[in-house]
C-alpha cells in the first residue's frame, strides 16, 4: 500500500513541522491511510493545531458546485478559521498578505486529479506565488496522481489563454503528482520560495488509482471515484459547450446529452465506429438535477471503459465534440458565459489551451489527427518535466 506525504508529515510532525506556527491546505480528500480527516487529527491537539484552514475551490467538504465562491467561515468544532482560497475575483484565488502574516508555513493537502484545467493545482501555483513574496515556507504532501505518472497527452497553454484552468506549464493530462509540479513550477516561475516536498512511500510511476490500495474520497462534488478522474482530462472539454456533461446525475463526466439529441443510438454509432481504444459508447436518456439542462430530458451517450491502460481521455473527449459539432450543426454552441474569472475567452479555448484546436475540429479535422498535432508538445514537456520526477 502506498504511503502518501501526509501519512508521514503526521508520523514525524514535531521534526517537519514542530511550534512553527502554519497553515493547513486541505479539503473533504485530505484524510489519512485509514480514512480518517487529517484537519481533525491536527486540530484536536493543541500541539499541531494550524492557526488555520485553507480551503480551495468546492470548500473544506466539496459541498458547493463549480465556479461557486466559497465563503470564509469559523469552524468552531475544530477552533480554527476557515479562509477560502476561491472567492468572488481572481485576488481571492491566493492568500492574503495578512493571511500569510500570521503563518511561517503552509503545508498543502490537496488531492489531485491529473488534468491541467483541475483546479487544485493552480490553488497551489498562487499560494506558492503568495508564499514567496511573503517569505513563507512552502510543504507538499505529497499524493498519487490517480491516473499514473506514464501516460501524457495534449499541448501547452497559449501565453494569452492562461487562466485558472490554464496556470501551469502542463499538458492537458500531465502524469505529475502535485509534489512533481511543485517543482517543476517553483523553476518555471524562478520563485525564491523555501519548498519542501514529502513523497509518497511505495508510489510507482505506472500505479493506477487501484494499485495505490489508498481509499478513494471524493475530491470535488462531480469526482466522485477514480474513473471518472480518469475521463475528466477529455469530458471536462464539454464544460465549454451546451451539452450536459453529466453534472446533476449520479454518474458525471461518464454520460453527456442534451434536449437536442434526438438520436443517441446513431451518435453511439458513429463514436464506435472510431474504434477508440478502452472505451465504448452505449446510448441513453437521463435528466440532470442540476446545471446544463436540469430537468430536461436529454438524449445521450454513456461511457464504458473497457481498458483503462489504453484508453485515452484527451483523444475521446475530442472526437464528443467533434461528432457532437458536426451532426447538430444548428444545435451544438460554445458556452460564451463568464468561465473561471474570464469573459473575453471562449471556455473551449481556455480549456483547450490554443484556438488552434477548436479551429481545427471546426475545419473537420479527423480527431486523431488534432491530436497527433499535438504529439510534439507532449514530447517537448515530458523531456521538460523529466529533472523534476519523484518516482520512477
Amino acid at each position: 500500500m502506498v504511503r502518501t506525504g501526509m501519512d508521514q508529515l503526521l508520523s514525524d510532525f514535531d521534526h517537519r513541522v514542530g511550534d512553527t506556527p502554519y497553515a493547513l491546505l486541505c479539503h473533504g480528500a485530505s484524510v489519512d491511510g485509514q480514512g480518517r480527516y487529517v484537519f481533525d487529527r491536527l486540530c484536536g491537539d493543541p500541539s499541531t493545531r494550524p492557526r488555520m484552514l485553507l480551503v480551495p475551490e468546492h470548500g473544506l467538504f466539496g459541498e458547493q458546485a463549480y465556479m461557486e465562491a466559497v465563503a470564509d467561515t469559523r469552524d468552531r468544532g475544530r477552533s480554527v478559521p476557515v479562509v477560502s482560497l476561491y472567492g468572488d475575483s481572481v485576488q481571492s484565488l491566493a492568500p492574503s498578505r495578512d493571511v500569510l502574516s500570521e503563518v511561517d508555513l503552509v503545508v498543502f493537502d490537496l488531492q489531485d486529479v491529473g488534468a491541467r484545467y483541475y483546479t487544485y493545482l493552480a490553488t497551489m501555483a498562487m499560494t506558492m506565488q503568495a508564499c514567496a513574496t511573503a517569505g513563507v515556507r512552502f510543504v507538499v504532501t505529497d499524493r498519487p496522481n490517480p491516473l499514473g505518472g506514464v501516460a501524457m497527452e495534449g499541448n501547452l497553454v497559449r501565453d494569452h489563454l492562461r487562466s485558472f484552468v490554464g496556470h501551469l506549464p502542463l499538458t492537458n493530462r500531465h502524469g505529475l503528482t502535485a509534489g512533481e509540479a511543485a517543482r517543476l513550477y517553483a523553476d518555471h516561475a524562478d520563485l525564491d520560495l523555501d519548498l519542501e516536498i514529502v513523497p509518497c512511500e511505495g508510489l510507482h510511476r505506472s500505479d493506477l488509482w487501484p494499485q495505490t490500495h489508498l481509499p478513494f474520497v471524493p475530491p470535488s462534488p462531480n469526482i466522485p471515484g477514480w474513473r471518472t478522474a480518469l475521463v475528466y482530462p477529455g469530458m471536462c472539454l464539454l464544460e465549454g459547450t451546451n451539452l450536459s456533461e453529466g453534472r446533476g446525475t449520479t454518474t458525471p463526466f461518464l454520460v453527456f446529452g442534451a434536449p437536442y439529441m434526438d438520436d443517441p443510438g446513431a451518435l453511439a454509432g458513429q463514436l464506435n465506429g472510431l474504434a477508440l481504444d478502452g472505451v465504448g459508447f452505449l446510448p441513453t436518456w437521463f435528466v440532470p438535477s442540476a446545471d446544463k439542462w436540469a430537468g430536461k430530458r436529454c438524449g445521450g451517450i454513456r461511457l464504458v471503459l473497457t481498458d483503462e491502460r489504453a484508453f485515452r481521455p484527451l483523444l475521446t473527449g475530442i472526437a464528443v465534440v467533434s461528432a457532437c459539432m458536426n451532426r447538430y450543426p444548428a444545435d451544438f454552441k460554445y458556452r460564451n458565459e463568464a468561465y473561471e474569472f474570464v469573459e473575453d475567452r471562449l471556455a473551449i479555448d481556455l480549456l483547450l489551451g490554443a484556438e488552434e484546436v477548436r479551429t481545427a475540429l471546426e475545419a473537420g479535422v479527423p480527431p486523431r489527427d488534432v491530436v497527433a498535432a499535438m504529439t510534439p508538445e507532449t514530447s517537448e514537456f515530458g523531456k521538460a518535466r523529466e529533472p523534476y520526477l519523484l518516482y520512477r
